[in-house]
């Protein structure tokens, strides 16, 4: 099934049981789905799909740091709630030693030695990990501190 029809049936399902907050997450990623659809000109692969939701995720993280600076604790929580919904359409995220392990063997094989080579090395990390769900700011604090002390 694709996800797009995984996300209908979801919507369905909301409307059913009057879950309000849960009916307008649902509703805002499947416009998001269609969005990228009609952008790709195709329908969507699982793997695009996912790209979908962890960019939705990352927009509301953002959106909540922005909301607690500027004092707003109820869009805070209201984004926040949504991320939970959007993050069970999502694999779980990778595991941190597993991480590790990943950018060791990158630095290892792009041969990295110094901080100027974190362009070569988050490229190898972000190439192996590819349709996982992972944070790129803590990848990218991982590289910076492993490079700093090679």
């Amino acid at each position: 099934m694709p996800f797009i029809d995984t996300v209908t049936t979801a919507i369905a399902d909301a409307m059913r049981v009057h879950d309000a907050a849960r009916l307008s997450t649902l509703r805002m990623l499947k416009a998001a789905l269609m969005n990228r659809e009609v952008e790709k000109k195709r329908d969507l692969d699982e793997a695009e799909a996912l790209q979908v939701v962890q960019a939705l995720v990352k927009q509301r993280k953002d959106s909540i740091e922005q909301f607690v600076a500027g004092g707003r604790h109820d869009l805070a929580e209201k984004e926040a709630a949504e991320i939970a919904i959007l993050e069970t359409y999502l694999p779980p995220a990778i595991d941190p030693a597993a991480l590790e392990t990943v950018v060791n063997a990158a630095i290892a094989e792009t041969g990295a030695a110094s901080p100027k080579d974190m362009g070569k090395v988050m490229k190898a990390v972000m190439a192996r990990l590819s349709g996982q769900v992972v944070d790129g700011k803590v990848v990218s604090e991982l590289v910076k501190t492993r490079l700093a002390g090679v």
